[in-house]
């Protein structure tokens, strides 16, 4: 007679099924961002001791208004980082969102006909990108690295290495205007963060996103159709681009070549800031927003304080560094 012994079931094999990696997600999901928020509030309390005229209120609407534009590009790129991707391609593709809504406007075309190609260009981009990433399997560091040199040469060509100024710009209102006291870029950041939100916390999408970034093999064999997941939120990235560079045009009211360049290295400083581990899996667009605001107040106190611009970029390249050592460090306390 054999005896045949059951496997028992550790305490690490229960953690480890769905609901348990669920629960474990979101602890360190709420921790990240009390984290990241109580650092943002210390240092609003920092730059308010030390940075004249940080409190004014035109100061702050102005701090709102240029995160507008990375906030909204980090809203895209959490989705693509969710899965364990990367877009580098952000910032360029702001750049030929921009270009592509000014040109519209030197040609005469109506409001409505600039900002729907615009949008429209930024979700052929994140297309473009996304098939040769999720569908021919090539290396999304690499995919988007090309394409971040390629579209920065599209907006050269496009704007023949000058600044464009158009003789109007009808949509103008939706970087400079402002519905009581509140500016309409700031009102389209949050109703492209509560959109993002819903769509991560409340759609099957969303909970594909998540699952794909934990793993996606194990995601395959489920069912999920990690390709066209994968895919989508490229082109979710490249829209939140196009929304970004209508933002940025509109308030500028022209295009300049190298409009966009180094936005996205602040963007994916916002997203890890935030929490969102860059292996994928674990974030969340809460997050991502506080990190926006904790880079943008970064930015607006050094400014205050007459921090020459090019230390300005050693102390963001520091920050920057520093959200991967602190994600780094996140990923080692969630694997004990």
């Amino acid at each position: 007679m054999s005896i045949t012994n059951a496997p028992t079931q550790s305490p690490r094999t229960r953690t480890d099924s769905p609901a348990g990696h669920g629960r474990v997600r979101q602890f360190f999901d709420r921790n990240d961002q009390l984290g990241v928020g109580i650092a943002l509030l210390l240092l609003i309390v920092l730059m308010a001791i030390i940075a004249p005229y940080f409190w004014s209120v035109n100061n702050l609407l102005e701090v709102m208004r240029q995160v507008s534009a990375i906030a909204i590009l980090a809203a895209g790129g959490t989705f693509v980082i969710l899965t364990a991707g990367i877009d580098l391609s952000a910032g360029s593709a702001l750049g030929v969102t921009a270009m592509v809504a000014i040109v519209m406007s030197n040609l005469g075309m109506p409001a409505i006909v600039s900002v729907v190609l615009a949008l429209g260009a930024g979700a052929v981009i994140g297309a473009i990108n996304g098939v040769f990433i999720a569908r021919f399997a090539l290396p999304a560091f690499i995919v988007t690295l090309a394409a971040l040199t390629y579209l920065r040469g599209i907006v050269y060509v496009g704007t023949g290495g000058t600044t464009l100024i158009p003789a109007e710009v009808t949509y103008s209102w939706i970087g400079q205007g402002a519905v009581f006291g509140i500016p309409y870029a700031v009102l389209i950041m949050l109703l492209v963060y509560v959109a993002g939100w819903f769509l991560l916390n409340r759609t099957v999408f969303g909970r594909q996103v998540y699952a794909i970034g934990g793993n996606a093999e194990a995601a395959r064999l489920s069912g999920i159709p990690v390709r066209r997941v994968i895919m989508l939120t490229y082109v979710i990235s490249g829209l939140c681009a196009g929304i970004a560079g209508l933002i940025v045009a509109s308030r500028l009211e022209s295009a300049v070549p190298d409009l966009g360049s180094g936005y996205e290295l602040n963007a994916i400083a916002a997203i890890v800031l935030g929490g969102t581990s860059l292996m994928g899996g674990r974030g969340s667009l809460v997050g991502t927003l506080i990190g926006a605001l904790f880079i943008a107040v970064l930015s607006n106190g050094m400014t205050l304080m007459n921090v020459e611009s090019f230390y300005q970029q050693i102390i963001m390249g520091v920050v920057i560094l520093l959200a991967v050592l602190i994600d780094r460090l996140r990923r080692g306390q969630a694997a004990d």
